[in-house]
């Protein structure tokens, strides 16, 4: 009986891994990796996706990764829509962008506490994921269900606070180009006083 279980789960297993090496076949470069490492593709994706989750669980570049992940692939996908006549790509990139800045700027702040959290980053990578795919389209989800009311309430806060901003950010430069004109000042003055005393020294000692 024992045996004729491991046979019919060693039976599903190939049906399994059948059914997703069909799924691989529409992509290219799974055949050339394929061709030039002699291994089949499909153990080739699960061990890559094994290697790709353990990184993420200990943490060992995973804040690249889903900065990578949430960035490249929705970046690549706006220019596609930019260039299409639809507009309806164009508001679902849109959107997923606000939010995607609306998380981030929070992270900013939160980042060491969330640094604490067993798994972050998978998490982080799998929220990222529902967020951009047309599948799910969690971005609009969220956009609709909170995030629109919320950032038409505060409007007037936010365009306040970036008028703010920008008046700090031009005071700010102007006081650092003007401490840096006096900097330079005060130092070209102080080589030409070194010039001059070593010009009258020398002179002295003819």
């Amino acid at each position: 009986v024992q045996s004729i279980n491991q046979s019919i789960n060693m039976d599903v297993v190939q049906a399994q891994l059948q059914s997703l090496r069909k799924k691989l076949d529409r992509f290219p470069i799974l055949e050339k990796a394929e061709e030039a490492t002699k291994i089949p593709k499909e153990y080739l994706v699960i061990a890559g996706s094994f290697i790709l989750l353990s990184l993420l669980f200990f943490g060992i570049g995973a804040g690249s990764l889903c900065s990578v992940v949430g960035f490249v692939y929705p970046a690549y996908k706006s220019l596609l829509a930019i260039e299409s006549k639809n507009t309806k790509d164009d508001t679902q990139w849109l959107i997923y962008w606000v939010v995607f800045c609306f998380f981030s700027t929070i992270e900013v702040f939160t980042d060491t506490l969330l640094y604490w959290i067993p798994f972050y980053y998978a998490f982080k990578l799998a929220f990222l994921l529902w967020a951009m795919l047309p599948q799910t389209r969690g971005a609009k989800f969220l956009y609709d269900s909170f995030l629109k009311d919320f950032l038409k309430k505060n409007e007037s806060k936010i365009d306040a606070a970036l008028d703010e901003a920008k008046r700090t950010a031009g005071t700010l430069s102007q006081e650092i180009a003007a401490a840096t004109a006096e900097i330079s000042a005060a130092g070209m003055s102080a080589a030409a006083g070194y010039a001059q005393d070593k010009s009258a020294t020398e002179k002295k000692a003819e």
